[in-house]
């Protein structure tokens, strides 16, 4: 370990290993994913992959300050960037069934990379722990006490974007910011005074905007009555997998493509998330009781000038002057280096 080294960021997935190392002026030295494949078949195999790539590029492990994870779930407890230790681990675990799909990944790769390099310290950075500030009137469900003592209730996700919108934001942070995270995951979050206060996503990152594969919000009765003809296992790949742009458009989730097809379902899908992204976002905005700026980023709000336009025509009438309307690149891989830098800058 290289106590004023770079900093190595990886973000676990089910079926890629994405990194990132940024040197002590957060700079980035290099950057990649792994697929797992036949030849890389697990998560163990993906990352000495990565370590030995970057050994070849003369950033041994040995050279590093530390390891930064993404993690999406922390639940209620883990609301800021911290030091894994085996305690944190198991709090981790214990998030698994509220996050499924994500934070199992996300262990494997502490797991792995501690075996690998037993001596580098590990870090996280949690996708909820932005909207720890939400208000329970935001985060509640109108369900029974039962269940929202079972972990029922919203937590919102994308919070390490937000965390570095904010951190990017050109100028004095406005005290109403409607911010949209707009890529193959959507969502939008309502900041202010520099704080969340509420957000579109919920209990998972399927509730709010239609998104590439996922269907946004639906009427449970809807889904239970498709889980009954169906399974329960069929209903939920469906709503994350082939929902979404993918369901309205005929199969395309990628909204580039979008933009370059001339088909009515192509059309159709784009005006479906342009209508949902600026319904949700008036509901941000009833939250905060006005707005002073937007800030758009994420693949699609960074790069999709025809969606940014489309969403700010249909909130014309909040009145946001052009001037006001800002467009932030997403910087999440740089937020948790700076997170984890910032805890190591505390126990020197």
């Amino acid at each position: 370990m290289q106590e004023n080294g770079p900093v190595l960021v990886i973000n676990a997935g089910s079926s890629t290993v994405k990194y990132a190392v940024f040197d002590q002026d957060l700079r980035p030295l290099t950057s990649g994913q792994k697929t797992l494949s036949p030849g890389t078949p697990d998560h163990g195999s993906a990352l000495s992959t990565i370590l030995a790539d970057l050994a070849a590029e003369n950033l041994p492990v040995s050279a590093l300050a530390a390891c930064a994870h993404r993690v999406v779930h922390g639940g209620t407890k883990l609301s800021a960037p911290t030091r894994i230790t085996p305690a944190i681990l198991d709090q981790i675990r214990a998030c698994s069934p509220l996050a499924p799909l994500h934070n199992p990944h996300n262990i494997r790769g502490i797991e792995i990379l501690a075996k690998q390099a037993p001596d580098l310290p590990q870090f996280a950075s949690f996708d909820t722990g932005f909207h720890a500030t939400n208000p329970d009137i935001a985060t509640r469900y109108a369900v029974p006490d039962d269940w929202h003592k079972s972990n029922i209730r919203r937590f919102g996700f994308h919070g390490i974007s937000y965390q570095a919108l904010l951190a990017n934001f050109p100028g004095e942070i406005p005290a109403r910011l409607l911010a949209l995270h707009l890529g193959n995951g959507a969502s939008i979050c309502a900041i202010q005074n520099g704080k969340s206060v509420a957000t579109t996503m919920g209990y998972s990152p399927l509730e709010g905007l239609s998104m590439g594969t996922r269907s946004g919000s639906i009427d449970a009765a809807a889904v239970l009555q498709r889980a009954a003809q169906t399974s329960p296992a069929d209903t939920l790949e469906t709503l994350n997998q082939r929902s979404g742009l993918f369901a309205l458009s005929g199969g395309i989730s990628d909204m580039k493509t979008l933009l370059e097809t001339d088909t009515p379902a192509a059309g159709f899908a784009i005006d479906h998330f342009c209508y949902w992204a600026a319904r949700h976002a008036g509901s941000m905005i009833a939250a905060m009781a006005g707005v002073d700026a937007i800030a758009f980023t994420g693949g699609i709000g960074e790069n999709a000038a025809p969606i940014r336009d489309k969403i700010t025509t249909l909130l014309s009438w909040a009145n946001v002057a052009p001037t006001r309307i800002h467009i932030i690149p997403a910087q999440e891989e740089r937020q948790i280096a700076q997170n984890a830098q910032t805890l190591m800058n505390q126990t020197q």
